[in-house]
Parts: C-alpha cells; sequence; structure tokens
C-alpha cells in the first residue's frame, strides 16, 4: 500500500495500521506468550461462554454503533421500510374499515383521500413519515383515527430518525479514527538518562489539530504468583511517568520522549539485559485525550514485548530549528543509537555504588586497554 511503502517510515507504526505480529526471530530459544495489546492498539481478548446475551439489548445504540458497518447499514434500512409497511397496513385499515376503498357516492368524504389499495396506502404512509409531499392523497376531519395514527407515525418516524442517524453520526466520528495519527515508535529503549535506568519510547502526533489534556499512561503485564499461591496469567502494574509537573499530562505539539526512571518502586527494577531476553515481559502504553475540532474523548494503544526493547540504545533527535520554526523530521522518529549502558538490574547498579562507580570503572579499563595497545605497538616498532 502507498500509506505504508511511500508515506509511512518503517520506523514508527501507526496506531491503527494492520502489521503482521506473528512473525517472530528464527532464531527465538522459546514459544512466547501471546500479547495481550497489539501493536495496532487492538486488545488480544476473546470473549466466551456470554449467557446474559439480553444485556446488549438494553444498550440499544450503543450495540448498534458497535456493530460493523454492513450491519447497521441493513438495520438502518430494514428500520425505515418496517415502520412504512407497518403504517401502509394500518392505513389500509383504515380505509377499508371506513369503505374508502369500495366505491363512492359523490358527497362521500373519504378519512385519506386516493387510497385505492394497499399501494397506494403504503405510499401514503412514506409521504407522511418522510415529509414529501401529500400531493393528491391527503388526510381529512372526517376520521379521528387517522388523525391520532397520523400523530403516532409522525412521532415515530422521528425517533426512527434520531436514533439511527444518530448512530450513523456515531459510528463516522468515532473517537478511534483520531487515534490513526498518534504515532508511537516501534521499539522502546532501556538506558541511562540522568545518571539512572529509564525504560523510553517515542511519541508524535502527526495532525497539527492537538490532543488536549493528553495523559500517557503505563503498565507492565506479566504472570505472576501471589503469596497464596494463587496464579494471575495478566497482572497489570502501574509504571509511573516522569514529569516535572507531578501529573501524567503532556503538551503533545511535537514529537516527545516518554520517560520512566527505573528506580526501586518500578516494575522493572530487577530486569537485566540477559533477563529481557529470557522472560515475557509486556509493557502496555495508553494515550488518552480529548480532540481539539469536536471535543469527543480518545485512546490510542500500543504495546512493547521483550524483543521491541531495546537495550543499551537512545532516540536520535528528530526535531531541529530551521528558519526560526521547529521541524520535525518523521523519518528519524523510530531511529535510535547506541550507548554505553550497564548490563546489571537497576537493583545491581544502586548495589555497586550508581553511575558513577560504572563511569569509573569504564574510564579504568578503557585507559588500560589504551595502554595495552600503546605498548603493542612500542614493542612492535622495537
Amino acid at each position: 500500500m502507498l500509506s505504508r511503502k511511500g508515506l509511512v517510515p518503517e520506523d514508527y507504526l501507526l496506531t491503527r495500521l494492520a502489521e503482521d505480529v506473528l512473525q517472530q526471530p528464527k532464531f527465538k530459544t522459546k514459544q512466547r506468550r501471546s500479547r495481550f495489546v497489539a501493536k495496532n492498539g487492538r486488545c488480544n481478548v476473546a470473549h466466551t461462554n456470554i449467557r446474559e446475551q439480553g444485556r446488549f439489548l438494553q444498550d440499544v445504540f450503543t450495540t448498534l454503533v458497535d456493530l460493523k458497518w454492513i450491519h447497521t447499514l441493513f438495520i438502518f434500512t430494514m428500520s425505515f421500510l418496517c415502520s412504512w409497511l407497518l403504517f401502509g397496513m394500518i392505513w389500509w385499515l383504515i380505509a377499508f374499515a371506513h369503505g374508502d376503498l369500495d366505491a363512492k357516492p359523490e358527497r362521500f368524504v373519504p378519512c385519506v383521500t386516493e387510497i385505492h389499495s394497499f399501494s397506494s396506502a403504503f405510499l401514503f404512509s412514506i409521504e407522511v413519515q418522510v415529509t414529501i409531499g401529500f400531493g393528491v392523497r391527503m388526510i381529512t376531519e372526517e376520521c379521528l383515527s387517522a388523525i391520532i395514527v397520523l400523530i403516532i407515525q409522525n412521532i415515530v418516524g422521528l425517533v426512527i430518525n434520531a436514533i439511527m442517524l444518530g448512530c450513523i453520526f456515531m459510528k463516522t466520528a468515532q473517537a478511534n479514527r483520531r487515534a490513526e495519527t498518534l504515532i508511537f515508535s516501534k521499539h522502546a529503549v532501556i538506558t541511562v538518562r540522568n545518571n539512572h535506568l529509564c525504560f523510553m519510547f517515542r511519541l508524535g502526533d502527526l495532525r497539527k489539530s492537538m490532543i488536549i489534556s493528553a495523559t500517557v499512561h503505563m503498565q507492565v503485564v506479566r504472570k505472576t504468583v501471589t503469596n497464596e499461591g494463587e496464579l494471575v496469567p495478566l497482572d497489570q502494574i502501574d509504571i509511573q511517568m516522569d514529569n516535572p509537573v507531578g501529573t501524567n499530562s503532556i503538551f503533545l505539539v511535537s514529537p516527545l520522549i516518554i520517560s520512566h526512571t527505573i528506580d526501586k518502586n518500578s516494575p522493572l527494577y530487577d530486569l537485566s539485559a540477559d533477563d529481557l531476553l529470557q522472560k515475557d515481559i509486556e509493557v502496555i502504553v495508553i494515550l488518552e485525550g480529548v480532540v481539539e475540532t469536536t471535543g469527543i474523548t480518545t485512546q490510542a494503544r500500543t504495546s512493547y514485548l521483550s524483543e521491541e526493547i531495546l537495550w543499551g540504545q537512545r532516540f536520535s533527535p528528530a526535531v531541529s530549528e530551521e528558519d526560526g520554526m521547529y521541524a520535525v523530521d518523521y523519518s528519524k522518529f523510530g531511529n535510535t543509537i547506541k550507548v554505553p549502558t550497564p548490563s546489571c538490574s537497576a537493583r545491581s547498579l544502586d548495589e555497586d555504588g550508581g553511575m558513577e562507580r560504572f563511569r569509573a570503572r569504564e574510564s579504568t579499563s578503557f585507559g588500560a586497554t589504551v595502554r595495552r595497545r600503546l605498548k603493542r605497538q612500542n614493542t612492535k616498532v622495537a
């Protein structure tokens, strides 16, 4: 497709872009569990054995909005056809009971003029409900029952119009359509920022209209066992974001790198580079906000499995200042570069003296390596 190969760089994913998530590296040593949230934001959950199906009918409007387009359009069409046929039959019965279908004397006043068969009654029913215009068919003041049916049909028609047109509008203006232009980096990274190991990913918005009150939530989904021996297959643990204002609100006017400091309160505190390759870990990212143009709340989701988290890399800069404006290069949205990063867990790093101790060892080992190289070169020259 053009949107995949031409317009959309391969370094990031649209939140609703279809992707084959079943492809796995050939060098895997063990089978990974199924992911909870797909890269395109769809939840990988199947609801089965629901016995109380009638609960869905108690919220008809939401059920209609959640249906597929072909089912919604079928219900939209049949609701009007059935109402026209029902009231067409009622108008035919009124005309039959009043004798409008028989031969009429000169001074006979029918309930509805020019109704001679069910076809003409059906046409009159359509004219009443959609207000096309009566023409030669019109109601008279001869029958009180006809006036009552006219009022009832107009009210029923307005209710059907309100429900079905509202349903069509909600389906075309669903909030998940706005999430199509909210993008996440294909990979997350773990590296050092401000002398701490941090989990980071990049988030961006392709539209100029902003997401108001945008908030980001992160969770780790993994299999855990409680102290009582209960197995929790999908244990969801919140991850706190780094934000100086103390909340999860962000100003998404340009691509942002969302960071989480791996400290003693983090569920990733005991995770090392080797553990990342062995354990089944899934980090879920949820972006919520209000669409500026419509005022509808939207949500975009994605997730990162263990193999999608790069250890010891950070994101390349994608924003530059040009001619007094800030330019965003989306071709660099998902680019990463390698940086020196401890391969141990954050717990081991803290117990070993922190980043100062690590940098001191790195500089010592680097100096020793340089001295060995110089010694070998001097030996060869001699």
